[in-house]
């Protein structure tokens, strides 16, 4: 049986997304990955649906979702992805796991500067989901 993990951040929109899209790609065999937002927003964001493209992992078809919608059901791990003290606690969760990681949203520059900036969070989402859930 596949381990349920919901990643949740504020609006549903970038790392929560990408965190979906990255385990289900890489782990699916073993989790079943899924995320909402505290305050979803419509549509992901557009960066973040190009930078796991470039990475072969198309999210395109994934939406906002609030987190209510996932109360109540079972889940084996609940992480967390937004600022410290930002998300609420979780009790239906098994296992929550705080890991921040920069919010796209709020990155500034020229487009390109932007895109590097998702890059390095997707990176950095990568790197933690694959020591954290790629060890057998």
């Amino acid at each position: 049986m596949k381990k349920r993990v919901l990643f949740v951040c504020t609006h549903n929109a970038g790392r929560s997304q990408m965190a979906e899209g990255y385990l289900n790609a890489r782990y699916g065999e073993r989790y079943e990955a899924c995320s909402a937002g505290t305050e979803p927003r419509e549509g992901l964001n557009s960066c973040a649906v190009r930078a796991m493209a470039e990475i072969g992992i198309d999210i395109s078809a994934q939406r906002s979702k609030h987190i209510s919608t996932f109360a109540g059901e079972e889940m084996d791990v609940l992480v967390a992805v937004c600022e410290a003290g930002t998300c609420p606690l979780f009790p239906w969760a098994k296992e929550t796991v705080q890991r921040s990681f920069p919010d796209p949203a709020r990155l500034s520059g020229s487009e390109e500067e932007i895109m590097e900036g998702v890059r390095r969070i997707r990176d950095a989402i990568a790197a933690w989901i694959d020591g954290t859930f790629g060890a057998v």
